[in-house]
């Protein structure tokens, strides 16, 4: 099959979501953190977010239920400030109020404030914070001066609550914290959020020496989390319900439906219009021997145009043939479908690999932790 029949029989011509970074900075210094030069500030110009919005429009899809979600991530988004943010915003408005966009933030919730409230209601946003659990797992996530976040991020978690904005939030599951899932989900549900993703800390970007989780404690973590979620239906665990999409759609379609979904090119647009594709973790990365992964500029270059030669791009070829190899040799491909770019990238240092710790320890070991848990209750 020609590279072009390849790409597109994998790979969607409409993303559901586009990866906007406001401003690089980050007003934490987690330990963990993947972005490099989360020390400068590098905000975007309002002609980027412009050229965004151009390019959305371009693919926006008027007769789809479902409008392109546009992440503000890849730092902390308010530390742009609520003035900058409202001129970054202003180009996806008609966008917005024709129901073709929506916005999501991802936030460390430190700056969060009645005033911050406000304005993300008003804009309609999904609201994502990150918190890694209770003081004593959430060490990690500190300051510049090494002060612990834990209690500003509360208090804007508190904030968020007062003024009735909904939130999910996400985890990252360290060799620390992944043994004691209950405890870490009975707080998730303390909080008050309505979702929690659960993210095992992976080897990426520029953190590159911690210990992560091994296969066996992620196999006893799921387990573990899948019976918790059977006992607590109030909150929704993403992975878990990831998987249960994929056992409806196998037992409703034969899982057809299913493996006829393609992957989002997830395009991701730095501050300064830089783009990536597949994987947000890409961004900023510099390797000669991608071209530092760029699919080009949105400045020069719409997001469309660039999906439709993405195939030219080496990472991509690479990936897609790692992609083949995963379908012919894996058993798990049925749920996983490829599972991320980056980990390829920067376990393997290529993208024609294969298996990662990032499908063991987060594909693998959670489809073994259902199968075990459904052969054991069948033999009581």
């Amino acid at each position: 099959m020609q590279t072009l029949d390849r790409y597109r029989s994998r790979i969607s011509r409409r993303p559901k979501v586009v990866v906007a970074q406001p401003d690089g900075f980050c007003n934490l210094k987690c330990t963990y953190c993947y972005l490099p030069d989360r020390d400068r500030r590098t905000p975007m110009p309002v002609e980027v977010a412009q050229a965004v919005a151009r390019s959305v429009a371009e693919f926006a899809d008027t007769t789809s239920a479902t409008p392109v979600e546009i992440v503000w991530h890849a730092g902390e988004p308010l530390a742009i400030g609520r003035r900058r943010f409202a001129e970054l915003l202003a180009s996806f408005e008609p966008l917005r109020e024709a129901g073709l966009v929506e916005h999501s933030v991802q936030t460390n919730a430190v700056l969060i404030t009645p005033a911050w409230c406000e304005f993300l209601t008003d804009y309609g946003f999904r609201v994502g914070v990150s918190i890694d659990g209770p003081a004593a797992l959430n060490h990690q996530r500190v300051d510049w001066a090494g002060r612990p976040a834990f209690d500003r991020i509360m208090k804007g978690i508190a904030c968020l609550r007062e003024h009735g904005v909904r939130f999910s939030t996400i985890a990252v599951v360290s060799a620390e914290s992944i043994g004691d899932p209950e405890g870490l989900l009975d707080f998730m549900a303390g909080l008050g959020c309505h979702t929690v993703g659960l993210n095992m800390e992976e080897l990426e970007g520029v953190n590159t020496s911690r210990a992560v989780p091994t296969v066996e404690q992620a196999g006893e973590f799921w387990r573990r989390a899948i019976a918790w979620s059977r006992r607590h239906r109030g909150l929704t665990i993403r992975e878990v319900d990831r998987l249960g999409s994929y056992l409806r759609a196998a037992r409703l379609s034969g899982g057809a439906a299913w493996d006829e979904l393609l992957i989002d090119p997830i395009p991701t647009v730095s501050s300064a219009g830089d783009v990536v594709l597949l994987s947000p973790e890409l961004a900023g990365i510099s390797d000669p021997a991608y071209e530092d992964f760029r699919a080009g500029n949105v400045m020069e270059l719409s997001i469309g145009s660039m999906l439709d030669r993405a195939h030219e791009l080496r990472y991509v070829r690479e990936f897609l043939t790692g992609l083949d190899e995963c379908e012919a040799t894996c058993e798990f491909f049925g749920f996983c479908r490829g599972a991320q770019a980056g980990n390829r990238y920067f376990e393997n240092g290529r993208l024609d690999t294969t298996e990662t710790n990032y499908c063991r320890v987060s594909r693998q070991a959670l489809i073994t932790a259902l199968s075990d848990t459904v052969r054991e209750e069948q033999a009581a």
